[in-house]
Parts: structure tokens; C-alpha cells; sequence
């Protein structure tokens, strides 16, 4: 099912029809989502959720046909973050106008399928707006920050878990994506996540293999990732999904993988905490406590989403007011 204009605007008024949190945020700082996301440790799990988006075989076919990726990879590094950070740690009128800005940009990616790939024949039609698809990008954000984040903070609990999976479903409506399509649950979520990486939806395409290589490569962003983050990323995949990839996982990378998750943890700690959380969200606390965005905080923001505060500002509300009217 293809998400119209009018199917997004009913999810986004959804979204905002709900008591703006602290800050008038769509949450605040006493969710667990914020608690989990203001972490820099999420960026251990980027190379995770970029192969299993790309294992979809129209997200990859969308990447390789219209996407900047290679002509600009630190652009589209930063309009990632940009987008997922404004959605959660924004205001409610920034979180609008880059979800708005988001369902656009997904409505332009529309074409033909070049190769058969799973259940997708060549010649098939893809589009990004489709629920399914955009199920599973959400869903590969959500799994792997959790993930990402039991790798050096402590774990959730069952009821954190549960509030997490909560706050995920409400982010969702920000792509787009109906209540009534998400598992009601964190046990029917993982159920879902595990039931997509088991199935032949999930094809490395030779579009996919060729977007991982020229990027685990370096040769897409001018310098590859070290060695024990392609090991690590490598471990956190599926076995057939990293045997797809063609990425390396033998004995050296298995002791990789294990001295980073030995020493990773130790090195953490010790940050302070202005290293430690992202830029966004020290931007937004900075707005709760009605102080502008701290000269450091900007210089953070640049790495994390590639200008200095989280876009949005002016004008969303007449936006979000004509969006309405259409």
C-alpha cells in the first residue's frame, strides 16, 4: 500500500494531536527514546541498519537509481541524522517540517526494478512510500539503536523496553507509516524483525552488494571505516545477510569484534558527558531551558547533521496549516 498525501497528513496529525511534551517536543527528556538516542553509541550501529535497508531490495534499487549517495556521502550522512534527530529531540512544528520535507523526497523515488530480487521481478515498479518498505527502514532504526545501545550502556528492562516500542510507534507517524500497520508490542516487534531477516524480502541485490562494497571500501566516502567497526557491523548482521554482502567474518574479525566490545565500553565511560550525547539533544535541553544553543553544541551539530542547530525553524506552522488545507 502506497502512503498518499492525505494517508501521511492523517498520521502526522496523529502525531501532533497528542500533548506536546517538555520543550514542545513530540517527546521529552523523560522518554526512554530521548534517553536512548541522545547517545553517540548509536553510531556503532550505522553500518547495521544501512545493509539491512539495503537488503530491501527497492531501497537499494532507490539508492543506486536517485540517490546522492556517492556524489555527496557526507551529505547524505548528515540529511540522515538531520531528519531522524529533528524527529525526535525538534520541536513539534521542526519535526512536521522535516517529516513533510522526508515524505517529498520519498514521493520523487519511484521507477522500475533493473534486476529480480526476491519476490521483486525485474520490470516490478518500486516506490519508497510504500507502508511495507517504509516499515522496515523504521523498524531497522529502531532494532539496531537498541542494540547499539546495549553494546555500552546498560540494558532496558522489560517495561523500558516496552515504553521504547511505544514512543517508536508515535516517531513512526512521522514517516508516514499507519498505527494499525505496527506490531502492538515489543514481543510481536522482534517477532516482526525476526520473520523480515528469515525472509526472501530481505535479497542482496547486486545493487545492494555494490552500494556496501564501494562504501565498506571507503572508495564512496574517500576513507573506509576501521577495521574493528566493519567486524563489529559484520557481527551484528544476520549470517546470511553477511555472507550475501560478501563481508569478511573470519577468525581475525571475530577478535576484532571482541577487543572493540571489550575496550569500547571502558572508553565510554570516560567520556564527558558533552561527547557522549549528541548534538541535537544538547540543543534541545539547552531550548527546555530556555538558553540559546551553546557555542560547542553548535560545533557538534555540524559533525552530526552538518549545520549548526536542527532545521525547521521559521515558517513550519503556516506549513503545517496549508498541508492541511490540500
Amino acid at each position: 500500500m502506497i502512503v498518499s498525501e492525505a494517508d501521511f497528513q492523517r498520521c502526522l496529525d496523529e502525531v501532533l494531536s497528542a500533548p506536546a511534551a517538555a520543550g514542545d517536543g513530540v517527546l521529552g527528556p523523560d522518554s526512554v527514546m530521548w534517553r536512548v538516542h541522545r547517545e553517540a553509541a548509536l553510531f556503532l550501529g550505522a553500518g547495521r541498519a544501512l545493509l539491512l535497508q539495503l537488503a530491501h531490495p527497492w531501497v537499494s534499487a532507490g539508492i543506486a537509481a536517485q540517490s546522492k549517495v556517492f556524489a555527496d556521502p557526507l551529505g547524505r550522512f548528515h540529511r540522515t541524522f538531520s531528519i531522524v534527530y529533528t524527529m525526535v529531540f525538534g520541536t513539534r512544528d521542526q519535526a512536521a517540517a522535516v517529516a513533510q520535507r522526508l515524505y517529498r523526497r520519498h514521493a520523487a523515488v519511484d521507477g522500475l526494478m533493473t534486476e529480480t530480487a526476491g519476490p521483486f521481478a525485474a520490470g516490478s515498479r518500486y516506490q519508497a512510500n510504500d507502508v511495507d518498505a517504509l516499515r522496515w527502514v523504521h523498524a531497522t532504526l529502531v532494532e539496531t539503536a537498541m542494540m547499539s545501545y546495549g553494546l555500552l550502556c546498560p540494558p532496558l528492562g522489560d517495561a523500558e523496553r516496552e515504553q521504547y516500542w511505544r514512543e517508536a510507534m508515535r516517531f513512526a507517524g512521522l514517516f508516514g507509516i499507519p498505527f494499525a500497520a505496527l506490531p502492538p508490542d515489543w514481543a510481536s516487534f522482534k517477532a516482526y524483525t525476526s520473520d523480515m531477516m528469515a525472509s526472501d524480502t530481505l535479497t542482496v541485490s547486486a545493487a545492494a552488494r555494490d552500494i556496501a562494497q564501494r562504501i565498506f571500501s571507503g572508495e564512496a566516502t574517500w576513507i573506509g571505516p576501521p577495521r574493528w567497526f566493519t567486524a563489529l557491523t559484520a557481527e551484528m548482521l544476520p549470517e546470511r545477510l553477511r555472507l550475501a554482502f560478501n563481508l569478511p567474518y573470519g577468525e581475525r574479525e571475530r577478535r576484532s569484534a571482541a577487543r572493540a566490545r571489550a575496550w569500547l565500553p571502558r572508553a565510554y565511560a570516560a567520556l564527558p558527558e558533552r561527547l557522549r550525547t549528541v548534538g541535537p539533544y544538547q540543543e534541545a535541553m539547552a531550548r527546555i531551558r530556555g538558553q540559546p544553543c551553546p557555542p560547542f553544541t553548535r560545533l557538534l551539530n555540524r559533525a552530526w547533521i552538518g549545520q549548526p542547530s536542527m532545521p525547521g525553524a521559521l515558517g513550519q506552522r503556516a506549513d503545517h496549516a496549508r498541508s492541511r488545507a490540500v
